[in-house]
């Protein structure tokens, strides 16, 4: 779509996603690359803004409270059905037209995730999550996703605060959640990056914005590229 590119990170829980995509979209923008969303106004550009998922959206963030911070059961197939829909409001309302823009959307999960989580660890299948996912998507995948790797044992050791729903579900869970984005690397490796995420957070970062630049690039999109060249000013 258009003349952005789109980047994902994904990891299980407390894999460090977050201080990864911060630093991501800062070092990124230092280099003059148009990272951003088009939310709000319309062509009102939030210059080095990610995503996250669930979320993005009035109707995501709706989505997330009800998959990660209520304690009640949810069956596996309503949590795959809610996480493509949150997903389908935001690749409509903020994913798609940022692209379409010329800006660099960063996310902090995407489809990957649902492959991983519900799709391999639950069981519903990978194919058939994933086909729900091109749907609610209309077939929008990421030119580049970094998969951080981190042992699930370790990463529930790391402070993260009180646990959401599926962090809570334990160790063999998000062992199976690992065991799923690895399966995901290998299946698609030219799409898929994997980074050694234990290492100290400088070292990861410095890692993924070199993958990030390489393939900005080879896309003909690094800074001072035709990307920049009448794309929202950020």
């Amino acid at each position: 779509m258009g003349r952005g590119f789109f980047i994902t990170l994904e990891g299980i829980d407390r894999s460090g996603k977050s201080t990864q995509v911060e630093r991501l979209c800062s070092s990124l923008c230092a280099q003059g690359l148009p990272v951003g969303v088009l939310q709000g106004s319309p062509g009102a550009v939030r210059a080095g803004t990610w995503l996250r998922e669930p979320g993005g959206t009035p109707t995501g963030e709706a989505v997330r409270e009800i998959l990660l911070h209520r304690r009640h059961d949810v069956a596996p197939w309503a949590e795959a059905l809610l996480y493509a829909a949150a997903r389908a409001q935001l690749v409509r309302d903020v994913v798609a037209p940022s692209l379409e823009a010329g800006l660099v959307v960063v996310l902090d999960r995407y489809v990957d995730s649902s492959l991983a989580y519900q799709g391999h660890a639950r069981g519903l299948g990978v194919d058939d999550v994933f086909d729900l996912n091109l749907r609610a998507t209309a077939g929008l995948l990421p030119d580049l996703t970094v998969l951080l790797r981190v042992d699930a044992g370790r990463a529930a050791r790391r402070d993260g605060g009180p646990p959401d729903r599926l962090e809570a579900e334990g160790l063999v869970f998000q062992t199976a959640v690992a065991t799923g984005y690895e399966a995901l690397a290998r299946r698609w490796p030219e799409r898929i990056k994997v980074v050694d995420g234990e290492r100290e957070p400088g070292a990861v970062a410095a890692d993924i914005e070199r993958l990030a630049l390489a393939a900005l690039d080879e896309a003909g999109l690094g800074a001072g590229g035709p990307a920049t060249t009448g794309a929202p000013r950020v």
